[in-house]
Formats: C-alpha cells, structure tokens, sequence
C-alpha cells in the first residue's frame, strides 16, 4: 500500500514552505516599505501587512498542528472488516435508488468531483464503522439521506 499519510505531509509542508517564505522574505519588505511612506495609524499598506503576518503566523501554527496529528496515525488500527479511512464504500440511496460510490480520505484530500469525502463530513462520519448490509440515516445541509452499503473495499484491501 503506497502511504496515503507521506503524501499528505508532503503536500502540507510544500504550503508550511511557501508561507514561511511569505512570513520571513516578502511580508518584511512589504512592512519596510508601508514604514517608509511616513504615519503607520493611517497607512493601509502597513495594516494589511501586518494582518497578513498574523494570518500567516496562525496558518503554520494550525499546519504544523495537522502534522503532528498525521505523525500520530497508524494505517494498522483502521478495521479490516469495516468502514474506514481509505475505505471505498458503494451505497445505495434509498430515495433516489441509485448507487454512489464514496472514498473516505482526510480533509486535505477531498475531491467531490471523485467521490472523496472527509471522514468529518457528516456522511463521511455516518459511513465510518460500516459493513455491507448496514442501513445509514444522515442528516446533510440539503436533507435528510438514507443509504444501504452495498460494497466495501477497506485500505487494506485496495492495495
């Protein structure tokens, strides 16, 4: 199984790079600069700088946090006879009696377009710790949805 998780961190420190670059090259010039045109209290230049560099600061700090949240995974405790991360899941929505295929992922791997939902999005949660056969209500923006699973492919499977 190719690690899902070395990936991620991979996409999640290409972003902490880019917005340390941001932090300690660009928003100083950009501070020094704003500085030069005289009075700060009036200066929007020098305002959307230093908020910028505060929405940077908290940025990497919540980057970094993530990181150290996916260090914490292990692919060998997700169940092998139920639904989970990386689980592909077909489900049959009972109301409109078509079948939808759905992969849980993490939130920095989300792709509705392909079927990959967050395990925190409300179906997401509803799916997690599913098998075949086991009928799911969820509550969704748009509704109320009822599904039937219908197949299961878990992370271990899908190597």
């Amino acid at each position: 199984m190719a690690d899902p998780i070395a990936k991620i961190k991979r996409k999640l420190q290409m972003e902490i790079d880019h917005l340390d670059h941001e932090l300690n090259v660009e928003l100083p010039k950009e501070i020094a600069i704003a500085r030069a045109h005289g009075d700060l209290s009036e200066n929007a230049e020098y305002k959307y700088a230093k908020e910028r560099q505060g929405f940077v600061n908290a940025r990497i700090a919540q980057l970094k946090k993530r990181m150290g949240d996916l260090g914490m995974l292990n692919l060998t405790n997700i169940p092998k006879d139920r639904s989970g991360y990386g689980s592909r899941i077909l489900v049959l929505d009972m109301e409109r009696d078509i079948k939808i295929e759905y992969k849980l992922v993490s939130s920095e791997e989300v792709d509705a377009e392909k079927g990959f939902i967050s395990t925190t999005s409300p179906i997401g949660k509803a799916l997690l710790n599913r098998q075949v056969g086991d009928e799911v209500q969820v509550a969704t923006p748009a509704g109320r949805k009822a599904f039937e699973v219908v197949r299961l492919v878990t992370i271990h499977e899908d190597e």
